[in-house]
């Protein structure tokens, strides 16, 4: 197939008048062709067409791609032969065009030649004129789309003029407003914003509504001017196209020799949306069918389902019967011939019987040509788009709170849900809601449970309704701030004011429904986290260090631990890449910096006099912040001592990674001893300071109120958080719940308001993001108050456990650290075990030089071309090490509606479901309970190793146990729901690693086929593609796997079936799924009632049509025994060739599209039904072979009877071929009605039709046409048999006596093998008769006292008379 793939790629490029556009569905390969235009090599040099470098830009070997599209597959010219040779690929086509061929053979000639190619013709005109159709419809999509205007630079007349898309060549400067679309993959060189930033909003790429920041490239010559075209001397040189989203290589080289790297945050991708931003100008890097967005374009997805490859199989068996069938009338014609002594009749006697009987094998190949179905394969697409019609519009599939529906983007593998055996599952977003909501954390080893918060989440719990509502009303105005934000910012464009607010109308209306995203995840209980007490009065210390000295505050927190708790909510405000917006302020617009003192001379002037000593240089001595500086000193404490939560009796270590000497001219100690909390001041001259500051504290108190109030009604509201994931946002609603606010963010700086000390703005360094393999994100910033490099860390408490080494120095200091690190991991495992998400926080102090050496490199992965992602991640895991550890939070992700009723009924249904999360273990198995994937009856197995030796040892070890456990039960029971006794394994990522090697992984298998469920931890997107594919592949079963997120995507697309689900992280997993469904509880009715429907319906119409094709060829086949198997029919030609092709070819549709063996509501309500259907299997070799044999009966009856019949009579051979025709008709229609379960009009209607068009057809034919098909000519035949009594006797005879055994066999096959739901109906009626039988027992015992009850009950449920005896 390969080749044909090749050759038709270089038949389009041949006859294509256009060489510099592209074609849509490139073959596998070509894109890496394609991608290789320009310079050789692996890089692509990109000049600007106008300026200093034109040049340069017109000596390029060879000219890059246009940028007009074209996704359309032929043109006027091309169409015919382009669409011709598409689809003789399938080898039907090819075999009935042989067929056609060999017709025109006159040695071999069995019909008009004419004849044999309707077939053919119908079936491909049908496809071609669809084909057409689809064709012409993306045409005038492509002219819209390359029509579109955009201002391009002009080297003539020195400015932007307006040009279309499909005229944008590489090198262009293109010139772009807010709110207007990329025309072409740019970098990104000038923007308005004066820190050099823009806004993309990805939705037409990735599904994702919220915001994407792009920064203009660095180091720009004209970078603080307004940018010039014509002084642009750089010349850029990048990787050539690829389809990677998420990634760009290359660097730009400015005329003074300096290189720049390129990163994905230069590119702007095409069919992105400019927002935020007044203008933007880029330069073309990749145009038209070399953007991401085109390579990215492959069209609709095509998987081959398990039936079609049952399928092709059988067709090759049919091609075998036709083989012999020909054969044996070969044979028979020889031997004819050699016996045949003096014929009546005219013979070729110059033709040796040999040959003779060679030219009879060809010609019953074209008379039996019927046997292979040419029309199936064209019936099985259209069943299938009537079925997922079906499926689309199903209202149960439908969620209203996001207004989205089941999506079917694989057209052809519907019947495959019918089949699943193992589904994979993720956790987060799939099986909860994703709508994460903080609920507790710890912090310098110290829990603090938010005992508040978790009664505020109950709440929401026990009222989802008003949850609900609040969540639309927040929701819609989330959308509105968007609408008014772009607005705002973008109020000197050339989009005007007044056209947005025109539109906002109709967006406000669609934002009225929950499904309005903005990406910002700003759910109600996100928002409103209610703080700890302890917690929150230990960080109001940090507003007023003197302000609650009398209140003994200080007994219990230390300025170590302030530092601690400080610097965790910092790094929960920083450590992210948060957007920030409000209604009145661009998203990227960072304010003037406000302190809640009426001015900063105040909290000088309060530091000053309190004496204390500077932090590092003596320019900071005056620092309004020299307090505050004190408490985030590297792990040093200051001058102030007090007791650490390890010991109360002891005072603070003065020690820390690294110790300083320093010492203060105040120093505080708490007598302890003598049970009192009284302060002793070392310093005699502090009490004065004391009053004299007691002022300002007053001061400092009053304004704090007044700012907060300031702050609830004109800020609070108003901050608006659009994050990437709704952790990130989860954790920021936390750190403002402790007035820890993140107010604004620009590339470069992040504007963060610390409760007492104000907004300050913070220099940011480094965004290290998150990915799968580090499994956390950093950021490097300039500390605001130490001016120290500080990296700040979060990510999964198993990787920052094991980076955060115990510090070297005292040995009460390390004594201190492993405190706080074992109850931190205390606390960690506490959360899992309440199925909360944990993440830990640490960070690390970095020395100038340290950074210094660390930014070369750096920067040197930056700007590499080859292996960047490599020497990033190196660079990355290089910094990420020796930190220290902060604390740990807790956030709480809900399960979905009907999660734990779903996974009961596919497990009813014999479905096995396994969890793959990269959660922690205690995570994992409290959702496995809340979902009833683990019941009390279960027995948990647990495999955490920490080599492969030990894995090995486990695995079989746990094998042992589980065979042992499956002994001891004497009877296991099917219904997972009945509370026997399972296996539930839970394996964590590390083993999971050993596991799936090759030596270890048959006994992984073995283990996990004997378990119910199984919960894979801490595991990777790569480890939950592997697991997917082993299983599909050792234990050949039908796999689905479902999930929601970026990281499902490998293995969405690694199982047989992969279901997206379109919920909070963005896109990615829906647009490489079969299936799209909003929620996860859809899942249910998709595989038992949609699944089921599907196979059944599919599996019996291929059946039928193979048994239809057999049946009615073997009528021909038995009259060659008749006529010397000389390749004569006794039926005439054209009917022949239009009966399987028209008169009984829409019943098998109607019923593969409609019929319903079962109810939809017995399927939910017996998801046994499931399981029984996919264990008898409908369409399997056996039930093919029994369909055959039928076939062969019906066909033997049918020809024999009206043969004994007419036997005697001068009847004609089409004559005699008459009453076998329409008797077959009408056994081949009432055997449709034999096996559909559902009969409606429109079955009833179909039927009829079938029928009248062929009596309507033969009688019109046989009456008007005088010299068609000679000589099989059927004029005056019909009419006369339809004349004669004895016709209808034998078609009524025939048909009964045909019929009659499939009848018997479906009456005892029944009897002797109910189904699921006919035994469940008589039990229930029998328990009913039972109760009945014992209530009038009852009542003829207590006729005497009077009482009398009611001895009908037909709603009796199951169990009832063991209840009443």
């Amino acid at each position: 197939m390969e080749s044909f793939h090749w050759v038709q790629h270089r038949c389009r490029q041949l006859l294509s008048t256009d060489s510099s556009r592209g074609w849509y569905s490139a073959p596998a390969g070509s894109a890496n062709k394609s991608s290789s235009q320009g310079p050789s090599g692996k890089r692509r040099t990109v000049f600007a067409c106008h300026g200093p470098l034109q040049q340069q830009y017109e000596a390029l070997p060879k000219k890059y791609q246009g940028n007009a599209i074209c996704t359309t597959q032929y043109s006027l010219l091309t169409f015919i032969p382009m669409n011709l040779f598409q689809q003789f690929h399938r080898f039907a086509n090819l075999y009935f065009l042989f067929l056609a061929l060999l017709n025109w053979v006159p040695v071999v000639e069995a019909f008009e030649k004419e004849i044999t190619m309707i077939p053919l013709v119908v079936v491909l005109t049908v496809i071609g004129i669809k084909d057409a159709l689809e064709d012409y419809r993306r045409y005038l999509s492509d002219k819209k789309v390359n029509n579109n205007m955009v201002g391009v630079f002009c080297g003539l007349q020195k400015d932007y003029v307006d040009r279309c898309w499909k005229d944008v060549r590489v090198g262009d400067f293109v010139r772009l407003s807010c709110n207007e679309i990329i025309p072409a993959d740019m970098l990104l060189l000038y923007s308005s914003d004066p820190r050099g930033v823009c806004y993309i909003e990805t939705a037409n790429l990735d599904g994702e509504t919220n915001l994407k920041q792009r920064q203009m490239v660095s180091d720009l010559p004209m970078q603080d001017s307004e940018f010039s075209p014509e002084n642009f001397h750089s010349r850029i040189e990048c990787e050539n196209p690829n389809n990677d989203l998420s990634r760009f290589r290359g660097f730009i080289e400015h005329s003074s020799g300096v290189r720049v790297g390129l990163h994905s945050s230069n590119l702007l991708l095409r069919s992105c949306t400019i927002r935020n931003t007044e203008t933007v100008i880029g330069i073309v890097v990749y145009a038209g069918h070399e953007t991401k967005a085109m390579m990215n374009n492959s069209g609709p997805r095509y998987k081959r389902s398990l039936l079609e490859r049952r399928l092709n199989t059988d067709i090759l068996w049919c091609v075998f019967l036709l083989i012999v069938m020909c054969l044996i009338a070969a044979v028979g014609h020889g031997l004819w011939l050699k016996d045949l002594k003096d014929p009546i009749f005219q013979v070729d006697g110059e033709t040796s019987p040999a040959l003779a009987a060679f030219y009879v094998f060809w010609t019953m190949i074209i008379v039996l040509q019927v046997l292979i179905p040419i029309s199936l394969y064209v019936s099985i697409e259209i069943v299938k788009l009537g079925q997922i019609y079906f499926i689309h519009n199903d209202l149960d599939l439908y969620n209203e709170e996001q207004d989205s529906r089941i999506q079917c983007r694989a057209l052809n593998i519907t019947e495959d849900l019918g089949q699943i055996q193992y589904v994979f599952s993720d956790k987060t977003g799939t099986l909860t809601e994703n709508k994460m909501v903080f609920r507790r954390c710890s912090i310098f080893g110290v829990d603090y449970p938010h005992e508040e918060n978790a009664r505020r989440l109950e709440v929401y719990e026990e009222d989802p309704n008003k949850a609900t509502s609040r969540t639309v009303t927040l929701k819609s105005a989330c959308s509105r701030k968007s609408l008014t934000c772009r607005s705002l910012s973008c109020n000197r464009s050339s989009v005007s004011l007044h056209t947005l607010t025109a539109e906002s109308e109709e967006d406000d209306q669609l934002s009225s429904h929950p499904q309005a995203k903005t990406g910002a995840f700003c759910s109600p209980m996100a928002k409103d986290v209610v703080p700890d007490p302890a917690l929150e009065k230990k960080l109001n210390s940090l507003r007023s260090p003197l302000l609650h000295l009398s209140d003994g505050l200080f007994k219990t927190t230390s300025n170590l631990e302030l530092t601690y708790i400080t610097d965790f909510f910092l790094a929960l405000t920083i450590c992210n890449t948060v957007v920030v917006s409000s209604p009145g302020q661009p998203r990227h617009v960072m304010r003037e910096a406000r302190t809640p003192l009426k001015s900063l001379e105040e909290i000088k002037l309060m530091f000053q006099r309190l004496s204390f000593s500077p932090f590092t240089t003596p320019q900071m001595k005056s620092s309004p912040r020299s307090f505050t500086s004190r408490l985030f000193t590297r792990g040093k404490t200051g001058s102030l001592t007090f007791p650490t939560p390890t010991n109360n009796t002891s005072d603070c270590p003065n020690s820390g990674p690294e110790s300083y000497e320093e010492t203060s001219s105040l120093k505080v100690e708490l007598d302890v001893s003598a049970g009192r909390g009284d302060l002793v001041w070392a310093d005699p001259d502090s009490k004065e300071a004391l009053k004299d500051a007691q002022i300002s504290s007053d001061r400092f108190k009053e304004n704090l109120e007044d700012e907060d109030d300031s702050l609830g009604e004109d800020n609070e509201d108003e901050l608006l958080y659009e994050a990437e994931s709704p952790d990130e946002a989860a954790l920021v609603h936390a750190a403002r719940a402790y007035h820890c606010t993140l107010r604004a963010r620009s590339p470069e700086n992040l504007l963060v308001e610390l409760p007492g000390i104000g907004s300050l703005p913070v220099r940011l360094l480094h965004v290290l993001p998150f990915d799968s393999n580090r499994k956390r994100m950093s950021v490097v910033v300039r500390h605001p108050l130490t001016g120290e490099v500080v990296v700040y860390t979060k990510g999964a408490d198993s990787v920052i456990m094991d980076l955060a080494e115990r510090p070297k120095g005292a040995e009460h200091a390390q004594e201190l650290y492993s405190h706080i690190r074992e109850q931190t991991q205390k606390h960690l495992d506490a959360y899992a075990r309440e199925g909360l998400r944990t993440l830990c926080i640490a960070k690390k102090v970095l020395e100038e030089d340290e950074y210094d050496v660390w930014m070369k490199r750096q920067l040197m992965a930056e700007s590499s071309i080859e292996n960047r992602e490599e020497l990033l991640l190196e660079s990355a895991q290089r910094l990420e090490t020796n930190l220290t550890l902060l604390g740990s939070t807790g956030i709480v992700d809900r399960l979905q509606e009907e999660v734990p009723e779903t996974i009961e009924a596919l497990q009813r249904a014999g479905i096995k479901v396994w969890v793959l999360t990269g959660d922690k273990q205690e995570t994992a198995i409290n959702i496995a309970n809340a979902c009833k994937l683990l019941r009390s009856s279960d027995q948990l197995l647990t495999a955490n190793c920490d080599n492969k030796e030990a894995c090995e040892a486990l695995l079989n070890e746990l094998i042992v146990e589980v065979q042992c456990g499956e002994e001891g039960v004497s009877e296991p029971r099917e219904d997972p729901s009945s509370g026997s006794t399972g296996f539930i394994l839970a394996i964590d990522g590390r083993t999971l690693d050993w596991a799936l090697q090759d030596d270890l992984r048959s006994s992984f298998l073995e283990l996990s086929r004997k378990c119910k469920a199984v919960l894979c931890c801490r595991s990777t997107p790569l480890q939950k593609s592997k697991v997917v594919q082993l299983v599909r592949d050792q234990l050949e079963v039908m796999t689905l796997a479902v999930g929601d997120g970026a990281n499902d995507v490998s293995m969405i697309q690694v199982a047989d079936v992969g279901i997206g689900i379109s919920g909070q992280e963005g896109m990615q997993a829906v647009m490489s799924s079969d299936f799209a469904i909003p929620r996860f509880y859809h899942l249910r009715k998709l595989l038992l009632v949609h699944g089921h429907w599907c196979y059944h319906r599919l599996a019996n119409m291929i059946l039928y049509f193979f048994y239809k094709n057999v049946m009615y060829v073997n009528l021909l086949f038995w009259y060659q025994f008749f006529c010397g198997f000389s390749g004569n029919v006794m039926i005439n030609s054209w009917v022949l060739i239009l009966f399987n092709l028209l008169f009984t070819s829409v019943p098998p549709l109607v019923y593969g599209v409609l019929d319903q063996d079962t109810a939809a509501d017995a399927l939910l309500e017996h998801p046994e039904l499931y399981r029984d259907a996919r264990s008898s299997k409908v369409y399997v070799p056996s039930i093919f072979w029994i369909t055959v044999l039928d076939a062969f009966y019906q066909s033997c009856i049918c020809f024999f009877i009206p043969y004994f019949a007419l036997a005697g009579s001068d009847v004609g051979s089409l004559s005699f071929g008459s009453p076998i025709n329409t008797s077959a008709l009408f056994i081949i229609l009432l055997h449709q009605v034999i096996e559909s379960h559902t009969l409606t009009w429109i079955h009833a209607l179909v039927l009829f039709l079938s029928a009248a068009s062929y009596f309507a057809f033969v009688l019109l034919f046989s009456t008007f046409c005088t010299v068609c098909s000679h000589p099989t000519n059927l004029l005056g035949v019909e009419p006369r048999q339809l004349s004669t009594p004895l016709f209808y006797i034998i078609c009524a005879v025939t048909t009964v006596t045909a019929l009659m055994p499939r009848i018997l066999f479906r009456s005892l096959f029944n009897t002797v093998h109910p189904t699921t739901l006919l035994t469940e109906d008589q039990r229930q009626e029998a328990a009913s008769e039972s109760y009945r039988r014992r209530m009038q027992r009852w009542n003829q015992n207590q006729a005497r006292a009077g009482l009398q009850v009611c001895a009908d009950n037909p709603g009796l449920v199951r169990g009832q008379e063991e209840v009443v005896s």
